[in-house]
């Protein structure tokens, strides 16, 4: 069960209900707000752990939310839930700092799952302040934007499970890596089909880094993965 606390800022009252309590039914304490300024001040009153944001909001609209909550708690993790879905609001809501970009319709698996990714980065950096930004070779890996550059400055967004294993791997750089733990930390369950899955994103992962001689994903027979940086 989650402690987690979610703030939802959703000025659709009958849409913002169903949200909180599909969040709250699976352990999440969900504080709905209808607009950007309530949400705003319930979060100086408040202690939150995740934002979920509209973008169409009276009073104070979600890209304005975001830009304030980026200056003051730059580390909280914040999913914009939107039905503005062309590529230059989208772009416009990662540039203000969001985490993630929902565009409606939307699944609430997809939205639980999303919101589950940002759970266990925030377990894996608990005090919000622990290193964000690794230098693998010529490359940058910034985690909570889930952004790899290369070191002629073109960044590529990772998917949020290439980010949480990319993350993983920075975190014991030289250890070996147990695919195990991957699966059960990643992909929530250990069976046939997750690895082959997980083998996959290994393949992707190494692809990104196959013209820097700097840096390497080896396999460790039989236990799992090491992330090797010269």
């Amino acid at each position: 069960m989650s402690h987690l606390k979610i703030l939802l800022a959703e000025d659709d009252r009958g849409l913002g209900m169903i949200v909180k309590a599909f969040l709250d039914a699976h352990g999440y304490a969900t504080t709905l707000c209808s607009n950007g300024e309530e949400a705003w001040n319930c979060l100086s009153s408040t202690g939150f752990d995740i934002c979920i944001t509209d973008v169409m909001m009276p009073v104070m609209d979600g890209f304005a939310l975001v830009k304030q909550i980026k200056s003051v708690q730059p580390m909280m993790p914040v999913i914009i839930l939107s039905a503005k879905k062309e590529q230059e609001d989208i772009l416009e809501g990662f540039g203000l700092g969001a985490d993630d970009y929902v565009t409606k319709p939307f699944s609430m698996d997809e939205l639980l799952a999303r919101v589950k990714v940002w759970e266990r980065w925030l377990h894996y950096s608990p005090n919000k302040t622990a290193t964000n930004e690794y230098r693998l070779g010529g490359f940058t890996f910034n985690v909570p934007h889930l952004l790899l550059t290369d070191a002629e400055g073109v960044s590529r967004k990772l998917t949020s499970k290439e980010m949480e294993l990319l993350y993983m791997l920075c975190e014991r750089v030289g250890e070996t890596l147990e695919r195990g733990l991957v699966l059960r930390t990643v992909w929530e369950e250990e069976n046939r089909t997750n690895a082959r899955s997980m083998d996959v994103y290994i393949t992707k992962l190494r692809k990104y880094f196959k013209d820097d001689p700097d840096v390497d994903i080896v396999n460790v027979h039989g236990v799992g993965f090491k992330l090797v940086v010269k």
